[in-house]
């Protein structure tokens, strides 16, 4: 009879035991790809920042400087 009731306390502690083990699986499961889809999309908009800045003519302040002259 304690024995039952022993066993019956052991699976609860380690079904809890599992729950919080499998929750940390999961954060990192769904964290990591976040991350490097948020660094990948960083990066791409800089670059069409860095290409859109060299392509545009006229969007330099040299010119408005040397107008002024």
């Amino acid at each position: 009879m304690i024995l039952r009731i022993f066993m019956k306390k052991l699976h609860f502690i380690v079904i809890i035991a599992s729950v919080f083990l499998l929750q940390a699986c999961v954060y990192k499961l769904v964290t990591v790809p976040a991350k490097i889809a948020y660094k990948t999309t960083k990066g791409l908009v800089k670059g069409t920042v860095a290409v859109g800045k060299a392509i545009i003519p006229g969007d330099s302040n040299d010119e408005d400087q040397n107008s002024k002259k």
